[in-house]
């Protein structure tokens, strides 16, 4: 049978409670580091991808428009040339 050493168990919860602490100070760094970063992305005025997605599909959409607008007034153009 083996017995408990008193010692070792005293290590043993020491460590556990220093590992504990060290992964709440990297959850805390991280969370100081997440709050920072967003922080200056606001400040920087930055758009988001959505904000991006939209206007680039805005813009396909224009420059469709656009594309199809000239090709009606070419086809005018060429009617009316024509007569």
């Amino acid at each position: 049978m083996q017995s408990r050493n008193a010692f070792m168990d005293d290590i043993s919860k020491m460590m556990q409670g220093a590992a504990g602490m060290a992964q709440a100070a990297g959850d805390e760094g991280k969370a100081l580091f997440r709050s920072m970063a967003e922080r200056i992305v606001a400040e920087a005025d930055l758009a988001k991808r959505e904000e991006v997605d939209a206007l680039k599909a805005l813009a396909r959409n224009a420059l469709e428009k656009a594309e199809a607008l000239e090709k009606r007034v070419a086809d005018l153009e060429a009617k009316l040339g024509g007569r």
